[in-house]
């Protein structure tokens, strides 16, 4: 039995049109080759979990307290792979987008705010993208603050020119940065030689994450920095890219590989995001230097701490490299969003400009007036509002998980949903008690 068919569906084009149904799945063939064929739109969501936002809340969270985060990382971590499966099976199961769905099923007087927020989510990860990525335009090659964020606009005709060449030249360019970052951070680990007992101690969940209001807020933007919103919409429109059978067998088969391409992908990110704390931790926490949440204070302390100019160039580059590729998985995520809820469709080179403009006009405002002070809070600051915004595409994603007259047989299995609201309910509880805080704290 298959899924009942959405009038919807058959009037609205699909998502991300140049690239939908674009990669061929073959019929035969081994587990392995199947598998590469769906490898891909994993590793364009996974960067949005190591941009620089995350960079400046791994940071700010190592310095301050050590290894104790880690735990924070690694369950944001574990929720963002459960959400991110569950885009696979919405995405394969109805054709659809989840900004579409959303369009489709609501009354335009929740379908306009959850787009509104979205938008929202989408121009905060941009901030720390953009800045993030300028910051480090400037500390390897001296470019003001203000021309490296300029410069990040560039990436849109990049993502033009790579999409007309085809999804698989976009996943090529994420994937081989990805593993250049990976590489930045192995050296860096072995550099700055942590203590291994310390790093798995700081895997296990202290009360102090919650009972204390800065590691709260932290921990916080570290959970918004790693289950982001925009990567929920944008997955459920990436899978799409992939030619499977359209009957119940092939639906089935691509909503197994396609969770086994997101997962590995995450459990990458995962990697990634602990070396960023543990260097941190290793690096700042043990000599005392316990309030380093700027990145170009890091990057100037890091050589001297370690005894290597080798260690602070690799980390300005790994920088530059998470910031290239989040900044084009943001500015997918921008189109999905808006085509989605306001099926809004321009020429292809105007969609991009205008998905860009949403993000790279607070952030030349924000740079204007900042400069490159206090760029630590703005990033921290983004991913709390990220974190803020979670709710509003995370209750969305469950509902249509247990939708069956959307999903039919493909209709999320128990044990998922009951974690999924659970993922929903603590987020949503984090943060009321960060609001709470805020507001009546000392």
């Amino acid at each position: 039995m298959s899924p009942p068919s959405d009038p919807a569906a058959q009037i609205s084009p699909p998502s991300l049109p140049e690239v939908h149904r674009s990669v061929a799945v073959p019929n035969a063939g081994g587990f392995l080759r199947k598998l590469f064929a769906f490898m891909g739109p994993g590793y364009l969501v996974a960067v949005g979990y190591m941009d620089p936002g995350n960079w400046a809340t791994s940071l700010a969270g190592g310095s301050a307290f050590g290894y104790t985060l880690l735990a924070v990382a690694l369950t944001s971590s574990l929720m963002a792979i459960l959400l991110q499966a569950l885009c696979v099976r919405i995405g394969v199961a109805t054709g659809r987008d989840l900004a579409q769905l959303c369009r489709d099923r609501f009354p335009k007087a929740v379908a306009y705010p959850l787009w509104l927020f979205a938008e929202v989510a989408i121009c905060a990860t941009d901030l720390a993208e953009l800045i993030g990525t300028a910051i480090a335009l400037e500390l390897l090659f001296g470019i003001p603050l203000l021309y490296g964020v300029m410069l990040t606009a560039l990436d849109a005709f990049l993502i033009l020119w790579l999409q007309n060449k085809g999804v698989r030249w976009l996943e090529a360019l994420v994937f081989g940065l990805i593993a250049l970052i990976f590489g930045c951070f192995a050296v860096q680990i072995a550099l700055s030689q942590p203590e291994w007992a310390a790093v798995l101690n700081g895997y296990i969940p202290a009360a102090s994450i919650v009972t204390n209001q800065t590691q709260l807020y932290i921990a916080m933007g570290i959970l918004g920095a790693t289950v982001m919103p925009h990567n929920l919409y944008l997955h459920t429109a990436v899978v799409q890219s992939r030619a499977w059978k359209t009957d119940e067998a092939g639906k089935r088969e691509a909503i197994k590989f396609a969770t086994i391409d997101s997962s590995i992908a995450l459990t990458l990110a995962l990697f990634i995001n602990s070396a960023i704390l543990i260097t941190a931790a290793a690096t700042f926490n043990t000599t005392g230097n316990t309030e380093v949440a700027e990145i170009g204070d890091a990057y100037h302390l890091i050589a001297p701490l370690l005894g290597s100019g080798l260690a602070a160039t690799l980390f300005a580059l790994a920088l530059l490299f998470c910031g290239l590729n989040a900044t084009v998985t943001a500015t997918l995520a921008g189109q999905v969003v808006m085509e989605g809820f306001l099926r809004f469709r321009l020429h292809p080179v105007l969609r991009r400009l205008v998905t860009r403009l949403v993000a790279i006009v607070p952030a030349i405002l924000v740079t204007w007036f900042y400069g490159t002070s206090g760029t630590a809070q703005l990033l921290i600051l983004s991913q709390v509002i990220l974190s803020i915004q979670l709710p509003f595409a995370v209750i969305p994603l469950m509902l249509f998980a247990q939708d069956k007259r959307r999903l039919g047989v493909f209709v999320a299995p128990l044990w998922q949903l009951v974690l999924g609201w659970a993922t929903a309910a603590v987020i949503l509880g984090l943060n009321m008690k960060l609001l709470f805080d805020a507001a009546f704290g000392d």
